[in-house]
């Protein structure tokens, strides 16, 4: 742990002269970023359909990066005197609510990422049930006899799916403000990444 939180502390003192107490809070989206190009070969292999590990492995190796945040901003060190805006990285909802109510200083900052996180949802969400409708019916479930009502059954399946993605609201809501940093900045990276490879097959066609 201690590797991640001197990395964290090295990229937060290069963003420092521009963001100031914010840099750590940079640091950390610029980490995770960072780890998500990193992971990215795996996802485009995923999403061709390369291997069935393929899928899985990325969310796999995510586990420990989010480990990582939550273990050095749930204990005592350096990392917990850091901010973003008015909230300790180390702060949950629930601190911010004791420091200042709903619209306090600290509570808007949460508002502020719940409301990042809502909208990348509402994205995934949104083209998740635009595939879902576009997608034709996998040709084993056709020749299962299967009925136009459970076809039309297992496409609204598919859209809501996608509205799993507000359970990320549940989860920042209970872990430090640092680790809702990485989760709207991993999730946000999944829908784009998806979406440009959407595209990029599309236009391959």
């Amino acid at each position: 742990m201690s590797v991640f939180t001197r990395l964290v502390e090295e990229l937060g003192r290069l963003l420092e002269p521009v963001l100031a107490e914010s840099a750590t809070a940079a640091a950390i989206v610029l980490f995770t970023v960072l780890v998500r190009l990193a992971l990215h070969p795996l996802n485009r292999a995923a999403f061709r359909g390369a291997t069935p590990m393929a899928g899985l492995l990325p969310v796999l190796l995510q586990l420990p990066v989010f480990f990582l945040m939550y273990r050095a901003f749930s204990s005592s060190g350096e990392l917990l005197d850091h901010r973003l805006f008015a909230a300790p990285l180390g702060a949950r909802w629930s601190d911010a609510l004791g420091a200042g109510g709903f619209l306090g200083a600290q509570g808007l900052v949460f508002l502020g990422l719940f409301a990042a996180i809502a909208a990348v949802a509402a994205w995934s969400a949104v083209r998740g049930r635009r595939a879902a409708a576009e997608a034709p019916v996998p040709v084993p479930v056709a020749a299962a006899n299967v009925s136009a009502e459970q076809q039309a059954a297992l496409r609204k399946l598919g859209g809501v799916l996608p509205l799993l993605s507000f359970g990320t609201l549940i989860t920042a809501a209970v872990v430090p403000l640092a680790a809702g940093l990485y989760l709207v900045t991993t999730t946000a990276w999944s829908v784009a990444e998806r979406a440009w490879l959407q595209h990029r097959k599309r236009s391959s066609l």
